[in-house]
């Protein structure tokens, strides 16, 4: 409704027949594509026009400088890229305020001209292109607020703005300033307002806190650095502040603790600490704070005990911020809270071992997070009851246990790595974000897919490390927000359902299942895909050439542990993306594709791939994870994801020599071809790889040498070249040496670490001379010695039973005795 109502098309000349208009307001509409009418320069009475985010295009007109009345401008939100503003803020005499807030504007190369105008207060230019600060604005002397917040400013924060003695705004945040807060702020005696966050200044917060106590301790109301490279401790001259309600600090390097003074500050709305190195404990004087409406310092280090009194007087609070500290909350059973939040979030402080009977009296809370906080019992039915105001509740990583029926939650649930059990409870209809992980709840997905209200706006399903059983239904039609979907490590039988390829997903997690069969074609169709995890199932098959042709996105693909034969196909080369290749332990056959030169994300650095996710627009993030073995283990990464690179197709049974194509990978970290049937040389072109952490290309049929450029891997910390037929001598350098023996056994070679030398041709003494082995022979009469002892051994205690009859008799009822003594034991 509110979009059909925006006005739009040509604005109509007769509104100059108002003569007596002074106040014009035409925002939030839709003129697109049209410039300001030139005629509004002709509206003589006006004193109020509001042209905001209307959708306006092309250069503001000049005559809107006749507007000799006008008090008030605001052309924000449109794109007018102007080459000069100078004359809209110095030819209106009258003009007081001035927004101009995302219009596109850049650097005005323009000098200034013109009178100064003594009228304007107020200057909004934020949201813009400005590298620099306009020059023209140093003569607009009674500025009283000045707004450049995210532009793209750099350097030092100018010192001239010490010069506009009337200030009590400023709003430089969202840029690239850096250095310090120069010494002329500091002589702004009516400075209420300071925003520097989201910038790149280096200072110790104790000497920002201490100048500005020498201009405006009576003045300023709000100071928000976030976000920046501030250190140093908070002192407790901040309690000086009397008026100070708004102080956001979070995303610096501060360290130390919270000041006791900080009870003193009897007007605080707002305390943000968040993301610093503070230590110490929480201080009971912030339980002094009446007016404190919220308080954030999560992602700290503070530790100790935390009481109801520290929440004492805090009656206006409504967001409550403090997960990952190292804190204890210790409330009496019959406590309750003097505050009524909306948001709270706990997580790691240590609630439990009983589910938090206060939060039954937060009749306005919308954001939970309580995870991993040492809660060891079972979800109260008053909790489950809840109206539906929770939009986000997060009790991971707890010890909950019992069954969950219904989940009354309107966005977001993660209920990950509890004790939960029996079958997947019912969600509400609009929920988006359901996080089921490592749980032991069992049965069918049925009714959660197929039945569901909630399929239409569900957009990330995790239930893996669960009990799930029978085969994936195939009703995903509706499920078409679907983003991330993981059911691995469950057991789950079947076919992959074709309806899953009618799906929106980024990420496709089926990975140890008892799944069988020939991938759906209808896969194809994910497009957007990133992760594709089938591994340790029993599909089978060739490896579809749609895989390389239609995913064109995939940055991990991993068909570990299959049944999967043919031939690799060489569309599979066209991932440019792909980082992470994982094809081990199938019946792939054939040569490795030269064509693997193509994937240029093993080839070229790129600091573009993101693995994480916005979590139900909270500060969390979703971070997404992949199994890879790298280094000879099987481990699962995450937050790292993005750069890891590996290439493992080992078991399997493919055949020829390895590509020297290959070495064109520099950015490959891990590398595994062992178990094949792959001949030739190793290629000198593998030394080119110099970032390669793991190299494993045991029990194959290479000959040769181990080329010299290997010495080049100088991150190398897993190598394995056994049970192949390479000879000569280990090429020298800091890895190559480092290794045990069995990284070599298995071949001819000699030279450290193994103990056998080389001879002056660079091969093994023993192969050297009379090109025979020593331990060959040693080996020959080993096998001689063996047989020998065979026979006098057999015949040694065969041949008398054989011929001599009193000691075959007696053999014989020894064995009948020792078989019925058997028989009496086991029947008793």
């Amino acid at each position: 409704p509110y979009k059909r109502s925006k006005l739009r098309g040509r604005i109509n000349p007769s509104l100059l027949e108002l003569k007596y208009l002074s106040s014009l307001d035409l925002s939030n509409n839709n003129f697109s594509s049209i410039q300001i009418p030139k005629f509004f320069g002709l509206l003589e009475s006006l004193t109020y026009l509001n042209l905001s985010r209307a959708r306006f295009q092309g250069a503001i007109p000049h005559n809107l400088g006749n507007l000799s009345n006008l008090q008030y401008l605001d052309l924000g939100g449109n794109d007018l890229k102007s080459k000069s503003l100078q004359w809209v803020a110095l030819k209106l005499p009258s003009l007081l305020e001035l927004h101009l807030t995302d219009c596109g504007l850049e650097d005005d190369p323009s000098s200034i001209s013109v009178n100064s105008s003594k009228s304007l207060v107020v200057l909004d230019l934020s949201w813009n292109s400005l590298s620099s600060v306009p020059r023209w604005i140093l003569s607009l002397h009674g500025l009283v607020s000045i707004d450049l917040g995210f532009n793209s400013l750099k350097g030092p924060i100018p010192y001239y703005f010490g010069n506009f003695s009337f200030l009590e705004v400023l709003d430089l945040s969202g840029n690239h300033l850096n250095s310090s807060v120069p010494n002329s702020l500091y002589s702004l005696k009516h400075l209420r307002y300071l925003d520097l966050s989201i910038n790149e200044i280096e200072q110790d917060i104790s000497e920002i806190l201490q100048s500005l106590s020498s201009c405006c301790l009576g003045s300023l109301e709000s100071l928000n650095m976030k976000d920046n490279q501030l250190s140093g401790h908070l002192t407790d001259q901040l309690g000086q502040f009397k008026n100070l309600a708004y102080l956001s600090l979070a995303q610096n390097k501060i360290s130390g603790p919270i000041p006791l003074s900080i009870g003193e500050l009897s007007s605080l709305k707002l305390f943000d600490v968040s993301e610093n190195q503070l230590s110490g404990t929480f201080p009971p004087s912030l339980g002094q704070l009446s007016n404190l409406e919220t308080l954030r310092f999560g992602h700290n280090l503070l530790e100790g005990v935390v009481l109801e009194t520290h929440f004492s007087n805090l009656t206006r609070l409504t967001t409550l911020k403090a997960s990952q500290n190292m804190l204890r909350f210790e409330s009496n059973s019959s406590w309750i809270p003097p505050f009524q939040c909306q948001t709270i979030e706990l997580g790691q402080w240590h609630l439990g071992p009983k589910f938090p009977h206060w939060l039954k009296f937060q009749k306005n809370l919308s954001i939970l997070d309580i995870s991993n906080a040492g809660i060891s019992d079972s979800v109260p039915t008053w909790f489950l009851n809840l109206s539906p105001q929770f939009k986000y509740v997060n009790l991971s990583y707890n010890q909950l246990a019992g069954g969950i029926s219904y989940l009354n939650v309107r966005d977001s649930v993660d209920l990950s790595s509890n004790r939960f059990t029996g079958p997947l409870p019912r969600v509400f209809p609009t929920l988006q974000f359901l996080i089921l992980s490592n749980n032991l709840f069992s049965g069918s997905l049925f009714e959660l897919v197929c039945h569901s209200s909630s399929r239409e706006r569900m957009e990330v399903l995790f239930i893996d490390k669960n009990l799930l059983t029978g085969e994936i239904p195939d009703c995903w039609n509706q499920l078409e927000r679907l983003t991330f979907l993981n059911l691995g490590n469950n057991n789950l039988t079947g076919k992959i359902p074709p309806s899953l390829g009618r799906t929106g997903l980024d990420w496709l997690n089926l990975r140890n299942n008892s799944m069988f069969g020939e991938l759906p074609s209808t896969l194809q169709n994910l497009t957007n895909l990133s992760i594709l995890d089938l591994s340790e199932n029993h599909f089978s098959g060739n490896i579809p050439t749609w895989i390389g042709d239609k995913l064109s996105t995939l940055m991990i693909l991993s068909l570990r542990s299959n049944n999967f034969d043919g031939q690799i196909p060489h569309k599979i080369c066209d991932l440019q993306y792909l980082q992470n290749l994982d094809l081990s332990r199938n019946n792939i056959l054939g040569a490795i594709p030269k064509c693997f030169s193509n994937l240029s994300a093993m080839a070229h650095r790129s600091y573009d791939n993101n693995y994480s996710y916005d979590w139900g627009g909270t500060t969390t993030l979703i971070y997404l994870s992949a199994l890879l073995v790298l280094k000879g283990r099987e481990d699962e990464y995450s937050s790292i994801l993005g750069l890891v690179t590996s290439m493992d197709l080992s078991a399997n049974s493919l055949t020829g020599e390895i590509p020297k194509e290959i070495g064109i990978l520099v950015e490959l970290r891990s590398l595994n071809l062992s178990g094949n049937l792959l001949t030739g040389n190793i290629p000198n072109e593998i030394g080119n790889m110099e970032l390669m952490e793991s190299l494993d290309l045991s029990m194959n049929q290479l000959n040769g040498e181990i080329p010299p450029s290997l010495s080049n891997l100088n991150f190398l910390n897993h190598f394995n070249v056994s049970y192949n037929n390479l000879t000569g001598q280990i090429p020298t350098s800091t890895q190559l040496q480092s290794f045990e023996n069995f990284s070599y056994m298995g071949n001819y070679l000699c030279g450290p670490p193994l103990t056998k030398n080389c001879s002056t041709k660079g091969l093994p003494t023993d192969v050297a001379n009379n090109g025979s082995s020593s331990e060959g022979s040693k080996v020959n009469w080993l096998y001689v010695s063996i047989v020998l002892g065979f026979i006098m051994g057999f015949w040694g205690v065969v041949a008398p039973l054989f011929f001599i009859r009193s000691w075959r008799h007696a053999y014989y009822r020894k064995l009948d005795n020792v078989g019925r003594k058997l028989y009496v034991y086991w029947a008793t």
